[in-house]
């Protein structure tokens, strides 16, 4: 699909950069409050930096990913995705 992440570039402990198949590129950024659950694992930067591509969605160790839809959409409307 369109949303597919091709590339992503770490640019800080919780900030990538994320180029899509469309083209389209903007940065995902986590603010603290939002590495609760699932995300907690990535108050680690050494785990943070694991972030690969799998399955065209940004993926970390042990099942932990983004949907690339949702990604899509925001970067699209603002540049960035806030996850907060």
């Amino acid at each position: 699909m369109y949303w597919d992440v091709t590339n992503i570039e770490l640019i800080e402990h919780l900030k990538l950069k994320v180029t899509f198949l469309d083209g389209l590129s903007g940065t995902v950024k986590f603010e603290p409050s939002h590495l609760t659950g699932v995300f907690a694992s990535l108050k680690d930067p050494a785990f943070f930096c694991q972030a690969h591509i799998e399955s065209g969605a940004v993926t970390w160790p042990g099942g932990v990913d983004l949907a690339p839809d949702a990604m899509h959409k925001e970067i699209k409307s603002n540049g960035a995705w806030v996850l907060r």
